[in-house]
């Protein structure tokens, strides 16, 4: 989309505010958004996210993006690295929080979800997010967790392998679990997901302190295409007792932060390419592109994100619709 032309867009401007001394200067915005505070920002787009009234029940998958050209090697500035919450139900981003790298996510998702209204949803991180603290902090929202099992809990994710390895030997004789499986094929390519979910882990209650954990969950991933094939298996712990159906969509719908959010930033906001890097503006700017990215699905329609922002760059009509909306 080619860039706007301010004075192009005044009397468009002007349906809003009076602009009495025309707009600002490039070099303006750019000094405003450098100056502005980044976290009293996000809490206006969290105000505003929460004024559509739209009630979260759904899964709120929690997930972190670097915006690689936003390092400023000579003012010694790293990338910034913002994890945001994502509504899978809605299609919105509900709220983000700069962090200063992914090794800090653990002490940032806490304090993003002390932002939110999580009251019935489901949470769902990777395994970063996979922390005692954490998963107190999203029972305390009354909300429930799925959380992604890898290394970095050892003994818990090892002993949940064994165990699930070892019940699969009987075919789960000795203990009781559920079953959900697809099976999706897509341009010579054919998917299977199978989830196992097994509710019977007093014997992992009692050796892992974990908050109101009720339910691992396995997840076994194979695809073929052409003669090639690819296999992984995946564990999950979760607070629910739900069937495995029930966990199987909540662990896909995760996923949609990927598509819904990141790909988008990336495809349609061209964010990796984003060279804004002076004070706060890197992280002013990823909270404006969510905020855009949040106006244009509000507006129903055939065209996609990238044909909507082009139409709304010439048709001041279409672009007030989607402020308005």
């Amino acid at each position: 989309m080619p860039p706007c032309n301010n004075a192009k867009k005044l009397g468009f401007l002007k349906r809003f505010l009076p602009f009495a001394d025309g707009t600002p200067s490039h070099d303006q915005l750019g000094n405003i958004f450098a100056a502005l505070d980044a976290e009293a920002f996000q809490a206006c787009f969290i105000d505003w996210v929460a004024s559509l009234n739209k009630t979260v029940t759904g899964v709120v998958a929690i997930d972190g993006k670097t915006s690689r050209r936003s390092l400023d090697k000579a003012g010694g500035k790293a990338a910034i690295h913002m994890i945001s919450a994502w509504s899978s139900e809605w299609n919105l981003t509900l709220a983000q929080r700069q962090v200063d790298g992914k090794s800090n996510e653990i002490t940032a998702i806490p304090e993003l979800l002390e932002l939110l209204t999580l009251k019935g949803a489901i949470v769902t991180i990777d395994a970063m997010g996979c922390q005692r603290e954490i998963a107190a902090k999203i029972i305390s929202k009354e909300a429930d967790y799925i959380l992604a099992l890898k290394g970095n809990q050892g003994s818990l994710r090892k002993d949940t392998e064994l165990f699930m390895t070892e019940q699969a030997a009987v075919d789960y004789d000795d203990t009781t679990v559920t079953y959900h499986e697809t099976v999706e094929k897509s341009h010579g390519r054919i998917e299977t997901r199978r989830v196992t979910v097994c509710t019977d882990i007093d014997w992992l209650k009692a050796n892992h302190n974990w908050p109101s954990l009720k339910s691992i969950v396995m997840v076994q991933y194979h695809a073929i295409l052409q003669d090639k094939t690819r296999a992984e298996t995946r564990y999950y712990i979760s607070s629910m007792t739900s069937d495995a159906e029930h966990h199987a969509k909540a662990i896909r719908d995760h996923w949609g932060i990927e598509n819904g959010l990141h790909w988008v930033m990336d495809m349609v906001f061209r964010d990796d390419e984003c060279r804004i890097r002076k004070g706060n503006a890197p992280a002013n700017f990823t909270t404006i592109k969510h905020a855009a990215s949040n106006m244009l699905r509000s507006v129903k329609g055939k065209h996609s994100l990238r044909s909507k922002r082009h139409i709304a760059s010439w048709d001041d009509d279409f672009l007030a619709e989607i402020i308005n909306t």
